[in-house]
């Protein structure tokens, strides 16, 4: 499984093609105190159920606070058969822009 630094999911998201797609892990509050623009959101428990209405055809990178929760999740989609990356550092480490 793929891992990538938030400079390089930076770099990744400038140029996005559209078969790109971040997709944050974390809990909703954790979400309301600030988010990467344009991710989608979906809880750790809930990547399960919502995995079969991903589109494989797409690259995911998993977001998380630290880059623990997001790593399991990349690792179950990518047993999935998902192109799918975590994003190490997580929010923590996130210098990019950064929506309420």
């Amino acid at each position: 499984m793929k891992e990538l630094t938030p400079e390089q999911v930076e770099k990744k998201l400038e140029n996005n093609d559209g078969t790109l797609e971040l997709i944050d892990v974390r809990e909703v509050e954790e979400v309301a105190q600030g988010r990467i623009p344009h991710i989608t959101h979906i809880p750790l428990a809930q990547i399960p159920e919502e995995a079969e209405k991903l589109d494989k055809s797409k690259q995911y990178i998993m977001v998380c606070r630290s880059g623990r929760r997001s790593e399991r999740a990349a690792s179950y989609l990518h047993k999935q058969g998902f192109d799918v990356a975590n994003m190490v550092g997580g929010m923590l480490e996130w210098r990019g822009e950064i929506i309420n």
